[in-house]
């Protein structure tokens, strides 16, 4: 609260407001410090202990809305008065079943086989500007039960100036995958510094984290939901444009497209619904598809690794990985348009991909036979009574034999395109596919072009009602008859030639923007402890299991050293992409289960294999006969010699 420039009083929020109330308390602090204490009590480390601890914490909003809470002007002002120098960690206390203040935590346990649950705390080092971690941190379970929580620690070796970090990488170990209730405990590490003006030993403080979560048995697979947060690319670094181009106030997308950020209330959807829903911040080579029921990939702006298109062909076809797209507009045209002068930079700034990136995940999708393209369609539609708003999404352009496929009449806006202020839009209405679902070997995939249905930044109709329907199909093969009409079956292919698909911008320098283009694959430490700094599951050498220091070696007897063959499930190449009725169109669409195509799935396992073993017994045979000739004149040389 405060006053209004005429009269009375006025609320507002926000960290513009909340800053200069904070700077005036830190104002007063100092002010009530003896000027002869100041020197040693005082520095932007001490001054945030005093703030966040003496702050009281609210009962609505969640920690990171409100960080320690409200400011507490006399609650900090008796800490100070009684400050020895010394470091700590906030928040000391992480209460993971403290809802709401611990969402999204508090939303979903923990549970054996999942991806780490991280989180990052702050190191303040009110003994001096720079400061140093002793040892590793350590982590000390109250009961026996804590022993199947395993932690890895990063963390700022030398803090410096004043403040460093802890993350907590927090997984259950194997053992646990039964195991029901709550881990309580105590993460410790030790902080020296330098010895001050008249001190002759350095200084050192214990800081203490308390810990608490819960954890329940691992869900079985179809209740388990990947995100890929691994391929979103926001702003900055570069300029990626906002998904709804009717939204002309706010045209970056600068939210990060994150479960906890512009996707939460669909993240609290689905856990509402029963999924456990696990975020990927690592490429496709780093997660065992064999343990989720669905993929779910959702308005994605990066390039893909050859090996993660090869991985999650594999993962579709041989181990039943179920895969739903959520794509967003790409149109050159339309990218050219959008340009505009930043005064701050002091450059022109143009787009480095559309909604999404269409030409990445069309090379994703190609070994499906399925492609988007480059329409921008805006419209409303109804499936069976449920009306929703397509915003700036695409359509779909190519789509395999025996899949099913929804169409619409919408406006495309790709030939007028957008500027910075104006959307214009065409006026003529066609029908346009925008959602198909299709069985693939043993998997399933549901793609959809556009995402604002899903984000609630910009939302005009929500469509959790169409992804709870998808993820019945692709995780446990239910078929919603909404989804399933028979009018819907496509009895042929779509396809366009490669030449009308949406291509990539030759003008951008994508590799400055992406985390695949000119990068290494390798698994990153949001994944499994066990494929840190390695490819990934089945690309790294047999029995090499990274082993962590300070960790037991988890073999979980699969993923690492598989058992299943993916040699034979190579990504064919199509030469003859001219007609729907093609080679490699017809070889895919036998893939979704029509009875006809069965034997070209199963002959692949054996027919390789077998051709490699003939040719192998030929050379062998060819080879004996050859030794078999040069005995002979050896022989029959040394007779010679022996009558001369």
């Amino acid at each position: 609260m405060g006053s209004k420039i005429s009269t009375g009083c006025k609320s507002l929020s926000g960290t513009s407001v909340a800053s200069p109330v904070v700077a005036g308390v830190v104002c007063l602090l100092v002010s009530v410090i003896p000027e002869r204490a100041r020197k040693d009590i005082l520095n932007p480390a001490s001054m945030k202990q005093a703030l966040v601890e003496g702050a009281a914490k609210l009962s609505g909003p969640n920690m990171y809305e409100q960080g320690a809470g409200r400011v507490d002007l006399l609650e900090s002002y008796e800490i100070l008065k009684g400050y020895h120098p010394r470091a700590s960690i906030f928040p000391s206390v992480l209460d993971f079943t403290d809802c709401p203040y611990s969402w999204p935590f508090c939303r979903q346990p923990l549970y054996a086989g999942a991806m780490p649950v991280m989180f990052n705390a702050t190191i303040l080092n009110g003994m001096g500007a720079i400061g140093y971690i002793e040892s590793p941190p350590t982590w000390h379970p109250a009961e026996e039960e804590g022993n199947l929580l395993s932690i890895h620690f990063t963390y700022s070796e030398v803090i410096w100036p004043w403040t460093g970090y802890l993350a907590l990488h927090m997984q259950i170990k194997e053992e646990g995958v039964q195991f029901s209730g709550e881990i309580e405990g105590n993460v410790t590490l030790r902080v020296f510094s330098p010895p001050s003006s008249g001190e002759k030993s350095p200084r050192s403080s214990t800081c203490v984290l308390q810990l608490k979560l819960k954890v329940v048995p691992t869900p079985p697979r179809h209740k388990r939901v990947l995100w890929d947060q691994f391929h979103n690319i926001k702003y900055p670094p570069g300029y990626i444009p906002r998904d709804s181009l009717d939204v002309r106030n706010d045209i970056l997308d600068w939210h990060g497209d994150h479960l906890h950020t512009n996707f939460h209330i669909m993240f609290n959807m689905l856990r509402d619904a029963g999924y456990y829903v696990e975020t990927l911040g690592s490429p496709f080579t780093c997660f065992d598809a064999r343990q989720y029921g669905t993929l779910l990939l959702v308005d994605l702006e990066d390039e893909y690794f050859q090996e993660e298109i090869e991985k999650l062909r594999d993962d579709v076809i041989s181990t039943g990985l179920g895969l739903v797209v959520f794509a967003e507009w790409y149109n050159m045209d339309t990218m050219v348009k959008m340009r505009f002068f930043d005064d701050n930079t002091r450059s022109w700034w143009t787009p480095v991909t559309g909604g999404a990136n269409i030409p990445a995940l069309n090379d994703l999708l190609a070994p499906f036979g399925i492609a988007f393209g480059d329409k921008i369609l805006n419209g409303d539609f109804s499936i069976d009574g449920e009306q929703s708003r397509y915003a700036s999404g695409t359509d779909i352009v190519r789509f395999p034999r025996g899949g099913y496929t929804h169409g619409f009449p919408f406006l495309d806006s790709s030939e007028s395109g957008a500027t910075q202020n104006v959307l214009t839009s065409g006026t003529v209405k066609a029908d346009s596919s925008i959602l198909g679902l299709v069985e693939v070997g043993q998997g399933r995939i549901a793609v959809y072009g556009d995402s604002n249905c899903l984000d609630s930044s910009h939302m005009v109709t929500n469509c959790y009602w169409l992804l709870k329907k998808i993820l019945d199909f692709t995780s446990r093969n239910v078929k919603d008859p909404l989804l399933f009409p028979v009018s819907s079956k496509n009895d042929a292919a779509l396809f366009v030639d490669d030449n009308q698909l949406p291509t990539r911008r030759t003008d951008v320098n994508f590799s400055l923007y992406s985390a695949v283009v000119g990068k290494d694959l390798i698994c990153r430490s949001d994944s499994r402890f066990e494929v840190w700094g390695t490819k990934g599951y089945n690309l790294h050498v047999r029995g090499r299991n990274r082993r962590l220091p300070g960790y037991p070696l988890i073999d979980l007897g699969r993923g690492l050293n598989s058992t299943f063959d993916t040699s034979n499930l190579r990504r064919p190449k199509d030469t003859q992409k001219n007609k729907a009725d093609s080679l490699g169109i017809r070889t895919w669409g036998m893939l979704s289960r029509d009875e006809a195509d069965v034997p070209v799935l199963v002959a692949s396992h054996w027919l390789l294999p077998a051709a490699v073993a003939i040719t192998g017994l030929v050379l062998l045979s060819l080879w004996h006969i050859r030794q078999r000739r040069r005995r002979r004149r050896r022989g029959s040389g040394s007779g010679r010699l022996g009558n001369l």
